[in-house]
């Protein structure tokens, strides 16, 4: 049961971007389209269930004065791998995410979880508390991108809604959009907790 907990909790709980309001630059800044959302959420996706394994397996050998530094090292690493597979095989992608693919090593979702929770906890929990907080992540980006997307072109994934007459807001592609829409999504999670809460008690 509790491993079914450390894979669920970052979708909805411990949710990085609505709940814990971490790494919030890729949810405003490339969020203008859905499938963004998909390459980045799915790249920082890899990078946080590898490098949790990594700093898991190797937490009672890297001394307390390197901890940080070390854990940057390994997430550097995998950044790189994802960098350049993403460039090599997905360039298209690579090209609209551009420098925000490099700057997932100063994510602070990777680094905070490699602190609070693969730094203490074994392998298995490790690897699930990253696939559940990227795939958590990965589904507030796509939410994000959706939204902006249809309200700002119409389209879902290229698909047009709406057909000829629609008129897009252009506002939803421009930064603007990004955060009228983040607020309204973090306002309305925790009304649906308020709610939760009200219930329980």
């Amino acid at each position: 049961m509790s491993q079914i907990r450390e894979f669920t909790k970052g979708i909805w709980d411990e949710n990085p971007t609505f709940r814990l309001v971490l790494g919030m630059c890729p949810p405003l800044a490339i969020t203008t389209a859905a499938v963004n959302g998909i390459g980045m959420g799915l790249s920082t996706t890899f990078v946080l269930v590898f490098s949790n394994i990594v700093i898991s397996l190797l937490r009672n050998v890297i001394p307390d004065k390197v901890r940080l530094p070390a854990y940057i090292v390994v997430i550097a690493s995998f950044v790189t791998i994802v960098d350049l597979t993403m460039n090599g095989f997905f360039h298209p992608i690579h090209k609209v995410l551009g420098i925000f693919i490099p700057l997932i090593v100063v994510n602070c979702i990777i680094l905070g979880r490699a602190e609070a929770f693969a730094n203490k906890n074994p392998v298995l929990a490790s690897t699930l508390d990253g696939l559940g907080m990227g795939l958590g992540f990965t589904l507030a980006l796509v939410l994000v991108g959706s939204i902006r997307e249809a309200l700002g072109n119409g389209t879902i994934f290229g698909v047009s809604l709406f057909g000829q007459g629609f008129v897009p807001m252009l506002i939803m592609i421009l930064p603007p959009g990004a955060f009228i829409t983040l607020g309204l999504l973090l306002g309305l999670m925790n009304k649906i907790e308020q709610r939760r809460a009200a219930r329980a008690s």
